[in-house]
């Protein structure tokens, strides 16, 4: 079975940082691609180990991703 899942990356000092919400996963990169592509083999890492108990547990079915506008300054 498969899923889609989301990946939040974000530049970090000289790297990327890549971060799944729906299971507060995260790995990190030099690249973009390379951020995404470890994160990608950090679940399925996650999902090969994890009991089904641990998935259900750590699982967030709902996740929205938006943006808000905040006044700086």
């Amino acid at each position: 079975m498969k899923r889609q899942l989301t990946a939040i990356i974000e530049k970090e000092g000289d790297g990327f940082v890549s971060l799944c919400p729906e299971l507060d996963i995260a790995s990190q990169g030099e690249s973009i691609g390379e951020a995404r592509d470890n994160l990608k083999e950090a679940l399925d890492l996650f999902f090969e180990t994890a009991s089904p108990n641990e998935i259900n547990k750590r699982f967030h079915k709902e996740v929205y991703i938006t943006q808000v506008e905040v006044a700086i300054g």
